[in-house]
Formats: structure tokens, sequence, C-alpha cells
């Protein structure tokens, strides 16, 4: 999709992502084959029902593989500075290489990233200017994931009829309880994780300040908005097409300002 590919080497957070993958596999592979299927054959269910899950599920994934390999906004070494621009450049005292303000030197990842947010370890990658709109995306759909299997789960078991338990002998009817309250638990702590991480993010960008500046405390002058939202929405998604927002599947066209304007409007 015309991006370099960001690896970082990290066995901790190889740990994390491959946990949130094993999350995803679970809810994938039982949650059809337990409720959806079953309940689609019996007449119970709709096809659309079905095919919202998978959406749901592909979209997830989507973002999460390339919020994690995308390139966040590493600067490069030397790189080329406007004239118009060096005041608002400075030198980072931990790489010694100049970069714009409101960048951050990530220590984990050992290089400078442009508007850095914060490193997750769940997606082992930073969350900077070029890959933070998939982060967002990761978040969205994640908690649609979530929610839309507590649903199932809840519905399973007091709203839809029965099922006639034709294949009893197979192993997900013989331990179906075990698996939906395994799934269910999951559900719930991701859903309340996600949704409090979610709102934070949504909160940055409304005020146009990133994770580390509200840390930090020391950017007032940034805190407070100065842009409509319909504007840093779009500088983080990069169009201002509502409906890309919600698509990992294109490419980021950075809508470009100067590094200082947040600073200077």
């Amino acid at each position: 999709m015309g991006r370099r590919i960001h690896f970082v080497v990290d066995p901790q957070g190889w740990c994390c992502m491959g946990l949130i993958i094993f999350v995803w596999l679970y809810n994938t592979i039982f949650i059809p084959k337990v409720i959806l299927f079953p309940h689609y054959e019996e007449g119970h269910i709709s096809l659309v029902a079905i095919l919202c899950y998978y959406f749901c599920s592909l979209f997830c994934i989507a973002s999460l593989l390339r919020a994690s390999v995308a390139d966040p906004g590493k600067l490069l070494e030397n790189p080329k500075i406007p004239i118009t621009e060096r005041e608002y450049w400075e030198l980072c005292n931990k790489c010694n290489m100049m970069r714009p303000k409101r960048s951050h030197h990530c220590s984990r990842c050992g290089h400078c990233v442009r508007r850095m947010d914060h490193h997750c370890p769940w997606i082992n990658n930073c969350v900077g200017e070029d890959n933070h709109w998939l982060f967002l995306q990761l978040c969205f759909y994640t908690q649609i994931l979530s929610l839309y299997t507590l649903i199932l789960d809840f519905c399973h078991y007091y709203y839809f009829l029965p099922l006639k338990k034709e294949n009893w002998d197979v192993f997900v009817f013989r331990h179906e309880l075990a698996l939906l309250r395994i799934s269910a638990f999951m559900g719930l702590i991701i859903l309340g994780g996600i949704s409090g991480l979610f709102y934070t993010q949504l909160m940055g960008i409304f005020t146009d300040t990133t994770s580390i500046e509200k840390m930090s405390n020391c950017c007032e002058d940034i805190s407070r908005p100065r842009k409509p939202w319909q504007q840093t929405f779009s500088e983080v998604f990069g169009t201002h097409w509502k409906i890309l927002w919600f698509i990992p599947f294109r490419q980021r066209q950075p809508l470009r300002v100067p590094y200082h304007f947040a600073n200077h409007v």
C-alpha cells in the first residue's frame, strides 16, 4: 500500500500482539461455529448476521496488522529542513538528531517519531503521525467486534430458540458452555479496556493534543482546541471524506500543515 514496513524487535511486544491475535482467532473460529452457523441452519438468524460478524472481524485484524507494521512517522537521518521552518525544529537530546517540534524519542524503538502519541505494546509499535488513524480504526472495530460477540453470547442462552443438538458428540458442542464463558470473559475485559482508551484518543484529537503532551503537562498552549474537529480528524485520517475514515484498506495521503501550526495559529 505504498508505505515502508516498520518492524520492531521486541519480545514483550510480540507476546502482547500474539495474545490479541489469539483472542481474535478464538472468537472468529468458535462464535460462528457454536452460535452463528447452527442458528442460521435452523432459521433463527439471517445470513446478514454472519456476514456482519465476519466483516467486523476482517476490518479488526486488518487494522491491527497494518497498525503494527506501518511506519508511525520515523524521522530519517539528516532530514532536509525547510528554511522557513528551521526555527520550529529542535535537537533531540537522546539521538542528537534534528526533529520537528511535537516529535518524541521512543526509548523502546530507539528513534524519534513525528507527533508521537505513545508506544503501544499491543501492536508492538509506536502510535504516531502516520499510523494514528489505523490505531483509531483498531480501537473502533475491536469495540464493535467485542460488543457483537457479547450480544451473541447473551442471545444464544436467553433469546434464541434452543438448538436441536444434532452434533452433540462434536467437541465444541460438548464444551459449549465453557467456550462461551471464556468468550464472554475476554469480550468484557477487552471492551472495557478499549472503550476507555478509545475515549482518551478521541478527546486527544478533539483538543489536538497527544498523550505524551498531556502527561508532560507542559504544553498548555497546545492543549486547548484551536481547530474544528472535522479538520483535526481529517489531518489524522489523511482525507476529508468521512466514509474513508473507516476503511483500513487504503493509503493515507497526509494533509500536510507546517509542524508549528498548532503552536502558532
